[in-house]
């Protein structure tokens, strides 16, 4: 009885792990088919893309395109930029229970006050 017990935690423990291994996607999936927009105080936009993978592609307000990776860490997103310069960090951000159209304030990783919404849509970006 005591093996199986064993067995049947260690298939458990297995599942996490593997499960722990794919991002959390449940708070981030209306931003698949749609596009995140942050709006900085002198007016620009950049643009962010997520795909359910766990890879982003970007394109920042001075229009440089970047892409990377994402994942979700309790209530927040992290990106880590893979181009075009690899960097040691990520950068996390609250995630609210924001939808399609829906805005909320967030700093920028230069710790500039900005806005957000995820609007409708996608466009293509290269980098």
């Amino acid at each position: 009885m005591s093996r199986i017990l064993l067995i049947a935690t260690a298939l458990a423990c297995m599942a996490c792990a593997a499960a722990a291994a794919i991002p959390d996607s449940t708070r981030v999936r209306q931003a698949f088919s749609g596009t995140i927009v942050s709006t900085y105080p002198d007016g620009r936009t950049g643009e962010l893309w997520l795909t359910p993978g766990g890879t982003y592609t970007a394109r920042g307000r001075r229009g440089d395109p970047s892409r990377g990776h994402w994942t979700v860490k309790g209530d927040a997103l992290c990106l880590k930029q893979a181009r075009p310069i690899p960097m040691l960090f990520s950068f996390c951000t609250p995630i609210p229970g924001a939808g399609l159209g829906d805005s909320w304030p967030a700093k920028a990783a230069t710790g500039e006050a900005i806005t957000v919404r995820l609007v409708k849509g996608r466009r293509t970006v290269t980098g």
